[in-house]
């Protein structure tokens, strides 16, 4: 049987997106299981912004990535209970928190960087043959974050009414 999803063309779009996107994290969090490591897919974001910045916020890190504020909350919460990042009080604020990577994390990044660099060039070797592929995904996402899906979607509904 053919690909519904792909029979569907444009309406099957978003869902092809989230298919890919599942493919890719479902597989990245197998390999790792393979390999004894206990961190998830997305962590890598996370250990990169405390290596550049040593220290930042809830807020800082999700201003960062463009997620939802209790999406890292989560990946925190997670990561926190692995041992790879505590949390200290803001000597200013102590409403805040600031987020670092533990000794643990530390140690073990070299494996982990590891890891990631093969997971970068097995990305780009998938998409090899999309050049473009970064630069077009970037000007959908500046589309969404101009309007999003739902404005638009209300705008073609008042047009045809």
């Amino acid at each position: 049987m053919k690909d519904y999803l792909i029979v569907l063309e444009i309406e099957g779009l978003s869902s092809r997106i989230k298919r890919l996107s599942d493919a890719l994290l479902y597989s990245t969090r197998d390999l790792y299981k393979s390999e004894d490591l206990d961190i998830e897919p997305n962590w890598n974001l996370i250990f990169r912004l405390l290596q550049q910045n040593e220290a930042m916020t809830i807020t800082e890190i999700a201003d960062a990535l463009q997620f939802s504020h209790p999406a890292v909350i989560k990946i925190i919460n997670k990561m926190k209970k692995t041992g790879y990042v505590t949390a200290n009080l803001d000597d200013k604020d102590k409403r805040k928190q600031n987020i670092i990577l533990t000794q643990k994390a530390i140690d073990k990044l070299p494996i982990l960087e590891n890891y990631w660099k093969i997971g970068t060039e097995v990305i780009q070797n998938l998409i090899d043959d999309s050049p473009n592929f970064l630069e077009e995904l970037l000007k959908i996402e500046e589309k969404v974050n101009q309007k999003s899906y739902k404005e638009r979607a209300l705008e073609k509904l008042k047009e045809t009414k």
